[in-house]
């Protein structure tokens, strides 16, 4: 049956690929007039002096020396969907006791696991504004991980940046702008590697949406398209806002990195060598391995030389035991048309990645839980129901996270209007209304992947979630507050009981709190006919009308947000009825004990919001590609916002006006709340702004070669018979993919009647090149030139607590760059400071050679630019009272 079954899956892959060179080449045809990324090759190969990888390197070096083919080929490539216990596995190496490698989602918690915290949005982390909880907030996430066997964390994500405020994922990053994300992200990646598991960086790159993110995806909800969606994005706008925190997360050291599902300029991200080769690998050096998410490889020998390093799950469909790699990679290797040095550069990426967090050959953690099914016994190989044995064992990681996430909650919750409504002193009645504030009908998983919008949400929707060990939903949490303080207490938790809530809450001494919501996700499933993406920004059920039939009766109205992103809010937020609103997020299992501390003053609030509310969708400027535009060839994307994405579009469209200006003041291009924007229960001064001019060193391109490719092992056997399945030695597993040829003879065992082309005939030039390659002028390890982390200038500032209680002030520091097509402003430091009232802390930032850089795309490289450079401190993007210009 196996080779039967090998020859079939072998047929039906020379179909994949031949389909997808056609259309590859298509796609990147200039002649189409479409957007176009150039090839780069030769895939750059590791730099065994990178810092901060040298001893990882020499680990993995000795290892991979005395690797045969078929292991280097085994650790690059997926065993296929449900083939191993988690959601994503590469095969094993038996003869060094090294089981393969686990990946699993997410970055809100463990996914498809029991007995795991489920943790606060990274948007909300994100709104904290704090490094230290973001890396605290990364490093209990890993700690369950490695308690689970989890070797790879399938986050932080910051792919989706957030563009479109409509994006499905949003909630999965850590908000709008590059350098809050690069900051919060790079936490994120020290946080979970110092708990000993590999970080994950994903989406590479501007995977901004979810429509037509996957074609196949798209044809299963009736659009006629060939190929996935092409971001087309210019190389400054590419530099300036998406890489920049992709940048910070390789500094930070993190061991992996996932490309994405569509086409950036019309290649894969996948495969677009410029991206993988030229600009990952090669300008910022990142010494990690690349993998793809799942089912995002759309070709073999092609996408190893274009820079992907692990193909996950390893089937090119789910559960078809088809592979890209697997036996392809073997062959590809031994006829040349995939260089035996990218292979062992491969191998040593993976391996490295592994070493430099702590692990070891002599100490590999048992994977202890099944991602497929919760009953303890049960087959290891899910697809194929075998190797049946305990595979559950039901072990509890969370520790005493959940304390820890009740204060990330509500750290990270943005107090938006208060007209002296809060904090809550003991109020003779409470009166909560809206469906959010109670619990999901079917319980907080009774929603595969979270995937449906009942109930109080905590959490978006897809691959990023976890399964919520309990939910503290706001009604139960309110109630018991309000039971301690001897209140009165009801709650209809229904958007549609208009005559119910009305009279309740016109009732004499109601103080209403009225929760709303808005939810989004990944695109694989449908919510309420949401395909991921939002198919507005209005609140979800009736919550505008909620509100407005509350604050219609009620001259104390309370609202509260949860939500993936902003919403609109320009019919009823100067409502005078309307006397407080909070954005709580997504904020995990410990949901209503956070929002609770918020309102009664357990916690001074002192969030910020990491995205702009716009008066209008339309006013963002930008919006998610719903239609085809490309007849049935990939819809184009085309940034043509270039760098203003989110507030700077918002500076941009008001910078005639005071920098201070919102739609309140009857601006209609302004937003409702700016970026970095969040009040708090005391109030705050900042005054005497001072900087320190340094003296670095001048800017110094990078200049030389790196060195040959090394190859490490002698040569390998040419010998077909050597690679052949061993069915003498153990049964072959259906659906798996493994690194044999099902026949000695290559022409029959890859069933393809053009075998024999050689790799100059359909690869690029260059793609096998291993000799010394030229450096680019902006390249340097661990994230770029080191000179562009040169200290330029140190910013100083006093911030006073001039209010009557303790509270969190967040110091903003933005600098203008100067130049016509720059934005007015981007932000470039902060610091979350914690002030008792009456007296003063210090605001201190540091502003590098990067941060006051533009991408220049004529030398390729980061230039100070001659316009005038001035800086701004302030609360938020628009509240910035000092200022100066750097001399």
């Amino acid at each position: 049956m196996a080779p039967l079954s090998l020859v079939f899956q072998l047929l039906v892959l020379v179909f994949f690929v031949r389909a997808n060179a056609y259309n590859h080449q298509r796609q990147n045809d200039t002649n189409a007039g479409l957007a176009y990324s150039p090839p780069y090759y030769p895939s750059p190969w590791m730099d065994p002096e990178a810092k901060g990888w040298e001893t990882a390197y020499a680990q993995a070096k000795a290892v991979v020396e005395d690797m045969t083919l078929l292991e280097k080929v085994n650790l690059t490539t997926g065993v296929g969907w449900m083939g191993d216990l988690c959601v994503g596995n590469v095969g094993s190496i038996p003869r060094l006791g090294w089981r393969g490698l686990c990946m699993q989602d997410g970055p809100q918690g463990i996914r498809f696991a029991d007995y795991v915290s489920y943790f606060t949005s990274s948007q909300v982390a994100a709104a904290s504004f704090d490094r230290g909880l973001l890396y605290r907030r990364g490093n209990a996430m890993a700690a369950e991980a490695k308690g689970k066997g989890v070797d790879v964390l399938l986050g932080p994500s910051i792919g989706p940046l957030g563009r479109l405020p409509a994006a499905g994922r949003n909630w999965e990053g850590f908000g709008t702008d590059p350098y809050l994300a690069g900051v919060a992200a790079a936490e994120t990646v020290k946080g979970i590697q110092d708990a000993g598991v590999v970080a994950n960086v994903k989406h590479f790159i501007v995977n901004e949406q979810e429509h037509f993110r996957q074609a196949g995806e798209a044809r299963g909800y009736g659009f006629d398209i060939a190929e996935s969606l092409s971001s087309n994005v210019d190389d400054r706008t590419m530099h300036e806002v998406y890489l920049w925190p992709f940048a910070d997360t390789i500094r930070a050291g993190a061991g992996s990195i996932m490309c994405s599902y569509q086409q950036i300029n019309n290649s894969y991200g996948c495969q677009n060598s410029y991206l993988l080769n030229g600009i990952l690998k090669q300008e910022m050096g990142f010494q990690g391995f690349v993998l793809s998410d799942w089912q995002a490889q759309h070709a073999g020998a092609a996408t190893a030389v274009a820079g992907l390093d692990m193909t996950m799950p390893g089937d090119t469909v789910f559960n078809s035991g088809v592979s890209f790699w697997g036996a392809n990679l073997t062959n590809a290797v031994l006829n040349g048309t995939v260089p035996e040095h990218r292979l062992d550069d491969m191998a040593m990426r993976i391996l490295a990645a592994w070493f430099k967090v702590g692990n070891s050959l002599d100490e590999v953690e048992e994977v202890n839980f099944s991602s497929w099914t919760r009953d303890t016994v049960g087959p290891v190989h899910f697809a194929a129901n075998e190797d049946v044995r305990v595979i559950n064992q039901h072990i509890d990681v969370r520790e005493n996270h959940g304390d820890m996430i009740r204060s990330d909650a509500a750290r990270g919750t943005v107090l938006l209007k208060n007209e002296g409504a809060l904090p809550l002193d003991k109020p003779k009645f409470v009166a909560v209304v809206g469906e959010d504030a109670g619990p999901r009908s079917v319980g907080p998983n009774g929603c595969a992947d979270q995937g449906c919008n009942d109930g109080t949400l905590a959490a978006g929707w897809g691959s990023g979630t976890a399964s919520f060990p309990y939910l503290v939903t706001p009604d139960s949490a309110l109630q018991k507050r309000a039971l301690e303080d001897g209140s009165r207490y009801e709650s209809i938790l229904s958007n549609w009981a208009d005559d119910a809530t009305v009279k309740l809450v016109s009732e004499p001494d109601a103080t209403p709190i009225v929760f709303v919501n808005a939810n989004s996700g990944e695109g694989y499933m449908v919510v309420d006919g949401n395909r991921g993406d939002r198919n507005n920004l209005t609140l979800w059920n009736g919550g505008d009308e909620l509100i407005k039939r509350v604050a219609g009766v009620n001259p104390n109205t309370i609202v509260v947000v949860h939500s993936t992103g902003p919403v609109l809010v320009t019919d009823w937020y100067q409502n005078p009825n309307v006397t407080a609103i909070v954005w709580a997020g997504l904020p995990g299992q410990e949901s209503g004990n956070a929002i609770t501390d918020i309102l009664y003053g357990r916690v001074n609030p002192g969030g910020k919001t990491p995205f702009t509310w716009g008066p209008t969708e339309e006013s963002y400027g930008v919006k998610v590609l719903t239609e085809p535009n490309n007849g049935n060839g990939a819809p184009q994307d085309d940034f043509t916002e270039g760098v203003l994405v989110d507030y700077r579009w918002f500076d941009k469209q008001t910078e005639d006006d005071d920098m201070g200006v919102t739609h309140a003041d009857g601006n209609e291009k302004a937003p409702v709340f700016e970026f970095g924007f969040g009040l708090s229960y005391t109030s705050f001064e900042f005054s005497d702004l001072r900087v320190e001019k340094k003296d670095p060193r001048p800017y110094k391109p990078t200049a030389g070669e790196t060195a040959p490719a090394p190859r490490f092992g002698g040569n390998y056997s040419q010998d077909y018979e050597d690679y052949v399945f061993p069915s003498d030695e153990f049964s072959y597993v259906y659906q798996h993919i493994y690194p044999y040829l099902n026949s000695s003879d290559p022409v029959e065992a890859l069933a393809d009647p053009d075998y024999g082309l050689t790799a100059e005939e359909f690869l690029p030039p260059g793609a096998l090149d291993g000799s010394a390659q030229p450096k680019l002028p902006a390249s340097g390890p661990n994230g770029g030139n080191a000179q562009l982390w040169d200290t330029m200038y140190t910013v100083f500032a006093t911030i006073t607590n001039t209010g009557d209680v303790v509270g969190d002030e967040v110091a903003q520091l933005y600098v203008s760059l100067g130049g016509p097509d720059d934005a007015p402003k981007v932000l470039r430091g902060f610091e979350r400071i914690r002030i008792d009232p009456g007296t003063s802390e210090t605001f201190r930032a540091d502003l590098t050679r990067r941060d006051l850089s533009n991408w220049d795309v004529v030398t390729q490289n980061w230039v100070v630019s001659d316009y005038p450079k001035t800086i701004y401190v302030g609360n938020s993007s628009r509240k910035l009272p000092l200022s100066t210009r750097l001399e």
